[in-house]
């Protein structure tokens, strides 16, 4: 298997494989498909990844949801760095073999070709969700999980004008750095709703359990395989809180949702990275129809991740969705990163929910060449 399929395969099915094993991407078909908009407009059954509150947000005949499972993927690699190395990699074993000038041109090239390249990232999530909606306080037991990956090659740019031996040590003294976090969190989300002084208002809070965990791996060219990510593995137990408000007004809505109120830190084996998993605030606005619903989301507060790496991330996104009875719906998007870390992107969405009873929601989001994601989930409500 090449390097570009083994990434995808530690991303998707190693986080699946720790329990289902993060925590700003949230697999949802819906919501992905609007932007990735939810905390004033996401269902009483998803309420938990976007805003607590919104658990109490239910009809009165709603008794039970089951989402299981949700899960969705995002890659960025606009240079094909990870199928460059693959082909320098065939390259390097053909030369070991048997070099000849052609073979120590190519290897050039495709070390050239890395040095200019942009650094590669593969996010993904999953989640699980059983919810028994009630008037006194709603329910909203959730496991979600959460991965992403950072690759970025550093090249020796050593002119070896074909030489044989100086080409042996340009690509001895190049490598590939990986960085990896994983996440897991346990909880159980409580909502209620309040009439306050003739206002409509709904409060929710999750308490949880959060398992962290960070990889690493810095090697040559010749020696980078994703399988041996596991090696550098360091976890980390943690307790968290996420909070959230939603006002409401006929069919408009504001919103306010904390996510991992309690900062973490997780280190890389060797101390020298750090990621922060920092609390997350964000504002929403949303309108909310039987047959159409809009929403603005803002987060307020930037996420760092990785320490001494450019991958902040801060968004602006926006949401529509036209529902046709409550047996299929059309959704789109579009999302803003206000630190410039990612290209905007835009998202579209089908639904298809005969009956209102079991709903099948597909979202694919695009931002240029390079840059795709997509992301599904199966739900049950009764």
């Amino acid at each position: 298997m090449d390097n570009s399929s083994k990434l995808i395969t530690f991303v998707l099915f190693g986080l699946l494989a720790s329990s289902v094993n993060a925590a700003n991407t949230i697999a949802d078909g819906r919501g992905n498909g609007m932007g990735n908009t939810g905390v004033t407009t996401a269902d009483y059954l998803l309420a938990p990844f976007y805003n607590p509150a919104l658990g109490a947000l239910h009809r009165e005949d709603d008794a039970f949801g089951l989402l299981l499972p949700a899960i969705g993927a995002t890659a960025r690699d606009p240079d094909e760095s990870l199928s460059t190395i693959d082909d320098l990699q065939d390259s390097i074993n053909s030369f070991e073999n048997n070099a000849t000038e052609a073979n120590v041109t190519q290897i050039n090239q495709y070390l050239d070709q890395l040095e200019d390249d942009e650094p590669l990232g593969v996010s993904a999530g999953a989640g699980i969700a059983v919810a028994v909606p009630m008037e006194s306080v709603s329910l909203n037991f959730i496991t979600r999980g959460y991965a992403e990956v950072l690759v970025s090659a550093d090249i020796d740019d050593t002119d070896t004008a074909g030489d044989e031996t100086a080409t042996r040590q340009r690509y001895e003294n190049s490598s590939v750095d990986l960085l990896a976090f994983g996440y897991v969190e346990y909880g159980i989300a409580f909502a209620k709703a309040l009439t306050i002084q003739g206002q409509e208002f709904s409060f929710g809070i999750t308490p949880k359990i959060q398992q962290l965990r960070t990889y690493k791996q810095l090697v040559t060219v010749e020696n980078f395989d994703i399988d041996d990510y596991d090696k550098s593995e360091v976890n980390k137990t943690a307790f968290n809180i996420d909070l959230g408000a939603v006002w409401m007004l006929d069919n408009y809505r504001a919103g306010i949702a904390i996510k991992d109120l309690l900062a973490q830190e997780v280190r890389t084996y060797d101390s020298v990275t750090a990621y922060h998993l920092e609390p997350q605030i964000t504002i929403s606005g949303g309108y909310v129809t039987e047959l159409f619903t809009a929403a603005v989301d803002l987060d307020l507060t930037a996420q760092e991740r990785f320490t001494g790496y450019r991958d902040n991330t801060q968004y602006l996104r926006f949401g529509l969705e036209g529902n046709a009875w409550g047996w299929a719906q059309l959704r789109a998007g579009y999302e803003i990163d206000l630190e410039d870390t990612l290209d905007d992107a835009f998202t579209a969405g089908i639904g298809i929910s005969p009956g209102d009873l079991v709903s099948l929601d597909i979202a694919g989001n695009y931002a240029g060449e390079g840059q795709f994601g997509l992301s599904t989930n199966l739900a049950f409500t009764f």
